[in-house]
């Protein structure tokens, strides 16, 4: 397919299976031209725990992306995926700039205390008014990209996992503000497929926003979210083909935390 998959995980975020060596051969094996993981940041403060390795564990994650770096045979990028919430900040703030990375994707989880993409707490979804909640989760996606600290926002419109979702006219009036923030910022989105893999069967974002944010030109990469190997470049083709149907040409590469833009196969 020749994309890149910029976003996968490691097991040090206690939710995804394989070594860092066999997303690599996996990668190698359909073609892709380099990948990046992007497993979860530590978070200190104790938020989220079961989702991502501690701080202690971090230069495992280093030490292991790198000695498959030097085994693999096609490039291997390091990033990280920082969740934005509002006590979370400072530390990124003061710690991102330590780390030699070369993408940091931000990404929205929870709205206050629910972690709204949880399986365990889908229920939820059946006693909140679903228009407001996706207001809310916009509204922390504008401050996320206000901070300044991320590349790309991640799975834009995850709300929709589980098939919950508000009216076009109104996901359209939520998140044209938000996407003015994430142009302003210059950051870049990516089309997540492992929506396809979720109950909505849809990659993130939906074409309506794709389309939203080509209008603000905002650049896009491509991520399959793998937890495990074989998910690596997982459904790229139709990616590419929703990238193209809103009227992209070309995506995003990174090193060392800056962008080009290459052509779309």
């Amino acid at each position: 397919m020749m994309l890149a998959d910029y976003h996968m995980h490691t097991a040090l975020c206690k939710h995804a299976q394989g070594t860092v060596s066999e997303y690599a051969e996996e990668a190698s094996r359909k073609g892709l031209p380099e990948i990046c993981f992007t497993d979860h940041a530590p978070a200190p403060d104790g938020y989220d725990p079961t989702n991502r390795m501690v701080l202690s564990e971090f230069p495992a994650y280093v030490k292991n992306v790198a000695e498959c770096r030097d085994s693999a045979t096609l490039p291997i990028l390091f990033g990280i995926e920082g969740d934005y919430y509002e006590s979370g900040v400072e530390f990124l703030r003061t710690w991102l700039p330590g780390q030699k990375l070369d993408l940091v994707i931000g990404s929205v989880h929870y709205i206050r205390d629910w972690g709204f993409d949880n399986p365990a707490e889908r229920a939820t979804w059946d006693s909140v008014d679903v228009t407001q909640a996706w207001r809310e989760y916009f509204q922390l996606v504008t401050r996320l990209a206000d901070t300044g600290l991320f590349d790309v926002v991640a799975h834009l419109d995850l709300p929709k996992k589980f098939g919950y979702r508000p009216r076009d006219k109104a996901v359209k009036e939520m998140a044209q503000p938000t996407l003015d923030r994430i142009a302003a910022a210059g950051m870049g989105i990516e089309l997540n497929t492992s929506g396809l893999r979720r109950p909505v069967k849809e990659i993130y974002p939906s074409p309506l926003i794709l389309e939203l944010a080509r209008e603000r030109e905002i650049p896009i990469c491509f991520g399959s979210d793998s937890h495990t190997p074989q998910d690596v470049g997982y459904a790229f083709d139709e990616a590419l083909k929703l990238a193209k149907g809103a009227g992209y040409k070309q995506c995003l590469r990174f090193r060392g935390r800056q962008k080009q833009l290459v052509a779309l196969p």
